[in-house]
């Protein structure tokens, strides 16, 4: 989560690529502490009220450890 304001991932990514950069390789870095990175993960940003985002800072999850085949959802 970046400490400086920005509503959602695609304005983190404009403002700010370095920073978007960061958060992907801090998502990464918690895939290898939660031992995901050999099996897969899945880094996901909710952009808007409609793709589920509920808390509008952005952010990501890092999501692993269970099987994440099919459509997400």
């Amino acid at each position: 989560i970046p400490k400086a304001h920005y509503p959602d991932a695609a304005s983190l990514a404009a403002q700010a690529p370095q920073l978007a950069a960061d958060v992907l390789r801090e998502a990464g870095e918690v895939a290898t502490e939660d031992k995901v990175d050999g099996s897969g993960y899945r880094i996901v940003f909710n952009t808007g009220a409609g793709a589920g985002q509920t808390v509008f800072h952005a952010h990501a999850h890092v999501l692993g450890g269970r099987g994440l085949e099919g459509p997400p959802g």
